[in-house]
């Protein structure tokens, strides 16, 4: 068994910002990352996406975002690109191909076992294995009968091969709206929701919202303990998709009430035939791991912590759960803050401040 000072679980975004918090510290972590490469979920996202936050408001600690427009809205493909060269700067014991199966309280820390075989044995732990790894699907009436195709924004990259098709997209936040936007290009496309979508402007007097979210602090407060239920989700929009929704591209209609083989029975009793079902309904704490853990999860599979910090399990932290401590805690720009703020904790905890 290989003995380590600290291990990351995930080598995205959070990873690479807890790795960046603990070597602040002091402390050397391992960084345990499934996939070939230290960027986290974003290679898998959609062709066309780009991030909702401009360059300047979208970097993790001591590395700005590269590029000559500080305030262009970078695409995917530089995401993928920043986070391999902050993984190179690090200079940190970054593995890929490394999955992590379990991880048991062994002592006064960690045992943590690896898919493909292997113990690391450790004081501490980061579970930073974000909040897009675990697609969630609910449990819509008569889904499971449905003949067509059903897919989850998750399986979703470019238009392509949808073309001709009628497409249901289900769901009302930004991935939902912009992937049926994109959709209606080439495809009839019907965005179903159980409430009609609610926008934000993405630019405000002149300036983009963050600059208003950051003068004002309400990026930055710490307001995650007080949020019980996440609020509905804002779709940020610079008047595009508001358009292509009143111009019926896609049209918007009241989620379905149930399937009936390859047709779609609508609220008001109709029956259409859908070639495919495409759930943009989110995603959930992707932590498997943790399950044999005794009180670190709750009965949904939840994180149960306070700011970050195990609640019931010392030793153990979270980076990059959604209002893990602010609104940004899950995004590019504000994950540093939440990654230090637990460094110093597990820093504490091993005797280090």
């Amino acid at each position: 068994m290989e003995h380590v000072e600290a291990v990351v679980i995930g080598g995205g975004q959070s990873g690479l910002a807890a790795t960046h918090g603990l070597l602040r510290q002091g402390v050397t972590p391992v960084v345990l990352e499934a996939s070939d490469r230290a960027a986290g979920s974003w290679p898998r996202y959609y062709e066309s996406l780009t991030l909702f936050s401009p360059a300047r408001y979208s970097s993790l600690p001591e590395l700005p975002f590269p590029g000559g427009d500080p305030d262009r809205y970078p695409h995917r493909d530089e995401v993928v690109a920043y986070l391999t060269a902050y993984a190179a700067r690090l200079d940190a014991d970054v593995r890929t191909g490394r999955r992590v199966a379990a991880v048991r309280r062994r002592g006064e820390g960690f045992e943590v076992e690896l898919g493909g075989g292997g113990l690391l044995a450790t004081r501490v732990a980061v579970a930073a294995s974000g909040t897009f790894g675990r697609p969630h699907r609910p449990r819509l009436p008569g889904l499971d009968g449905f003949t067509g195709t059903v897919l989850h924004a998750a399986d979703y990259r470019s238009p392509g091969r949808f073309a001709g098709q009628r497409v249901v997209v289900v769901g009302a936040g930004n991935s939902a709206v912009q992937i049926a936007a994109e959709l209606a290009r080439t495809a009839r496309v019907t965005l179903a929701s159980r409430a009609p979508v609610k926008f934000a402007a993405q630019r405000v007097l002149g300036r983009d919202l963050h600059f208003w979210l950051t003068r004002s602090g309400l990026d930055t407060a710490p307001l995650g303990r007080l949020v019980r239920t996440p609020p509905t989700q804002l779709v940020i929009d610079d008047g595009r998709y508001r358009a292509a929704l009143a111009q019926g591209t896609p049209d918007r209609r009241e989620v379905f009430s149930g399937f009936d083989g390859a047709k779609v029975i609508w609220a008001d009793g109709t029956r259409e035939v859908v070639d495919t079902v495409l759930l943009a309904t989110g995603y959930r704490p992707d932590l498997p791991y943790l399950a044999g853990l005794d009180g670190a999860l709750d009965d949904d599979g939840h994180p149960r912590h306070r700011a970050g910090i195990s609640s019931t399990q010392p030793g153990l932290a979270f980076v990059g759960l959604e209002w893990q401590r602010s609104l940004s805690s899950n995004s590019l720009r504000g994950v540093g803050r939440d990654a230090s703020f637990i460094a110093r904790r597990l820093a504490a905890h091993l005797g280090r401040r």
